[in-house]
Order: C-alpha cells, then structure tokens, then sequence
C-alpha cells in the first residue's frame, strides 16, 4: 500500500465508514480479471509448447547442415513479416478471439498430421522447410490478434501490471524451455515434440472457446480492401503522436538492445577469451534485472509516466551496453548486464502497455502488427549489420555503437512532449 492509501484509509476510518470495506473494493478493482488469468494460462501454454517445437525444428534442420538450418528458419520469418499488416487488418475485420480460435485449430490438426508424417518419413529438409512456413502463416495472423487480446480482457489502466505478468511468465518459460525441450526431443524426437505442440494447441483452444472479452471492441467498419485496411494501420501509427516516439523507441531496442544478448555476448566472450559459462552468467544478470523489474510492475503497476520511463530505460540499458564493452573482467560483464536488464525490463514493462492503450479502437490488432513487423524487421536487419561490423572491428566497439544509439535514441524520446507526459496507467494513481 503506497503512502497516499494510507492516508486515505486513516482519512476513511476517521469519518466513520469502516477502512476494510474500502480496502476490499480497492483491491477488487486491481486485481485482474479471471478471463485475463484463464487467457493467460492458455497462452503460456502455448508458448512452451512453441519452446519445445521450435527448438526440436532447429534440431532436426541443423542435421542437413548451416544452409538448411538457415533456410527453415527464414521460411518461418519470411511469410510472418509479409503477412502480418493483413493478419492484423483480418483480425480487427472478424474479431481477434476468432482469428486466435481459427489458429489454434488450425496449428492443432496441422501439429497432428506432422507427428504422424514425421513419425513414418523422419524429417526430410522439404517437410521440416514446410513446416516453417505454415508456421511463418499462421504466426502472421495470431501474433496481432494476441498482442491485442489484453486490451479486449482487461481496463486500460490494468494493462502495465497485465502485460507485465505475461512477460514474466514468458521469461521464465524461455529460461527453462530449452533444457525441457533438449530432454524430450532426446526422447521423443521430432514427431514427439509435434505431439506435445498439438497437446498445447488444444489445451489453449479449449480456453478461448471459454472466455469472453469483457472490453471487446465492434469490428472495424469495412470501408476498404483487405490491402488498404491493412496499411491503414501503419499510417495510423505513423501519424500517431504517441505511437510514432513509442514505435521508434521500440525499432531502436529491437536492432541495438535485442542483438546485444543474443549475438554480441557471446562474441565478446569468445574476443575476451571469457568461458562459456561466464558469457552464460552475463545473459542470467540480464534475465533476473529484467524479471525483478517486472515483477515490482506486477505488484505496484507502472513506476512513472510510461513514455517517460521507456526513453529514460534505453538510456540506462545504453549506459549498461557501455560497461559491458569497456568491461574489463567477466566478473563487471555480469554487473552490466544486471543493468542492461533492469533497463530493458523497464522499457519493456512500460512501452507495451503503451502502445496497446493509445491504439484507437479500430485499430488494435493492426497496430500491434505494425509493433511486431518494426521489431522483425530491425531485428533481421541489425543482427546481419552488426555481425559483419564485428568481423571488422571487434565486438567492444560495435558495443560502444550500440550505447551510443540506444542513449540517443532514449535522449530523443525524452523530447518528445506527447510521449514524455502520456500518463497511460496512471489514472488511479
């Protein structure tokens, strides 16, 4: 309870009205909905589900050599970022609960048949290449109307402290995921990891089939064909005064933060002559800054103004790149990225429910597609640059590089009066 509560409990108790009562209202009101709960349940289901699949995929690829490996990878990127503006304008078209409904099915009768080819045939390059592109397909239409689905279950002003819970959920899914899915696939193979995908598909079928949205939104109005409905939504977001900061924000984190971890830790390990295990460590300071900053969301909601505090993160995040490129030892790596993921932890807890509560209406699912096609995009993009700037200069200056243009970019959200005094989440604050 903050400071202000309890001023207003003693203020309640004071003119009579017993403080409990107020208490149990106050709380009733912040806690989340069952619908949120039961959703994302399904959902984190799901997700270790796709742990599991993705990485017994990779697994069976990597067999045939770095070419087919690569290959069935971009056959799941490849359609997702084509299709993902329409998949968003489908799902305000029809509603996003169907679109999610329609994919689970979909990806549960498909999951089923694979097991069953699989099982018979093995996995030849063509099927496991197959199998990355109706992945890549129906990606493109679940991950916009997933993305809005908090919106349609819980109030706006819940959403830092919904959103917040989902990632730490996904956190703690991606930490343990790979070991389970190393384990099983050892058991099972790759026809097994299909079986346990379709258990999970089913499982959060049966879950959407059971909620309501309790903030559903009508379908967009169809003015226009499938094509313009969809980039509609990018001229909305670009147009936007918050969204257009909040999404450049979000491409500088995708191309100079996400790379960072995933790509240049490990090549700075093998420049510092550091051990596998120490480059390990680095990654876990990340995830537990990151995971504990969410966590304080969860119980407290948003810490500040949300634009506000996602510029002022890549500031800190960029300063945490600093330390971790002029790092002399593993032991102020592993501080660093302790403050690398109190930095992305927090931008990360505040730019999402962000984006998701200035969407208009109408737009929602479109949106979030534009979000997730400006991650793609810059990710893809930023991991091939950054990994030829390594060969050439090493991997502690393309880090200096990189902290200069997350703090720049963190500087310039700063002065951006609309997203800077955006006070989304905080109306009962």
């Amino acid at each position: 309870m903050s400071v202000s509560d309890e001023a207003a409990e003693g203020a309640v108790e004071a003119g009579g009205i017993p403080a409990p009562k107020m208490c149990d209202e106050r709380q009733g009101q912040d806690r989340l909905p069952r619908t949120y709960v039961l959703w994302l349940v399904g959902i984190l289901v799901s997700l270790v589900g796709n742990a599991i699949f993705y990485f017994a995929l990779g697994w069976a690829a990597s067999e045939y050599g770095g070419s087919i490996a690569a290959l069935t990878l971009s056959a799941i990127t490849l359609p997702r970022v084509l299709l993902l503006l329409v998949g968003g304008a489908v799902s305000d078209r029809i509603s996003a609960r169907r679109v999610l409904i329609t994919g689970d099915a979909a990806m549960l009768i498909f999951s089923l048949i694979l097991a069953a080819t699989a099982y018979s045939l093995g996995a030849p390059p063509l099927l496991l290449i197959a199998t990355g592109v109706a992945v890549g397909v129906v990606d493109a239409f679940y991950l916009p109307a997933s993305g809005s689905m908090p919106r349609r279950l819980v109030a706006k002003a819940q959403l830092p402290r919904a959103l917040s819970l989902r990632q730490v959920g996904g956190q703690v899914i991606n930490m343990g995921g790979g070991p389970l899915a190393g384990v099983l696939v050892g058991l099972a193979g790759f026809a097994g990891a299909a079986v346990v995908n379709a258990v999970t598909f089913a499982f959060t079928l049966v879950v959407l089939t059971v909620i309501r949205p309790q903030h559903e939104v009508p379908p967009a109005p169809r003015t226009a064909g499938l094509l313009k409905e969809a980039m509609s939504g990018v001229k909305v977001a670009f147009s936007h005064p918050v969204l257009r900061p909040g999404l450049w924000l979000t491409g500088a984190a995708a191309g100079f933060l996400l790379p960072v971890l995933s790509l240049l830790v490990p090549l700075l390990a093998r420049e510092e002559e550091w051990s596998a295990g120490a480059a390990g460590l680095v990654l876990g300071a990340q995830g537990v800054g990151m995971v504990a900053v969410t966590l304080v969301v969860v119980k407290r909601g948003p810490l500040g103004r949300p634009g506000l505090m996602a510029a002022s993160a890549l500031v800190l995040a960029g300063v945490g790149v600093l330390a971790l490129g002029i790092s002399p030892s593993a032991t102020g790596a592993i501080a660093a990225g302790l403050i690398i993921g109190v930095g992305n932890g927090t931008f990360a807890a505040h730019i999402a429910p962000l984006v998701l509560a200035s969407s208009p209406d109408t737009h929602l699912s479109r949106i979030q597609a534009v979000l997730a096609l400006v991650q793609s995009l810059a990710l893809l993009l930023m991991n091939n640059v950054l990994g030829a700037l390594v060969d050439l200069e090493g991997a502690t200056v393309v880090l200096v590089v990189c902290s200069v243009m997350l703090v720049g970019v963190g500087l310039a959200g700063l002065a951006s009066s609309p997203l800077r005094n955006d006070r989304t989440g905080l109306e009962r604050r």
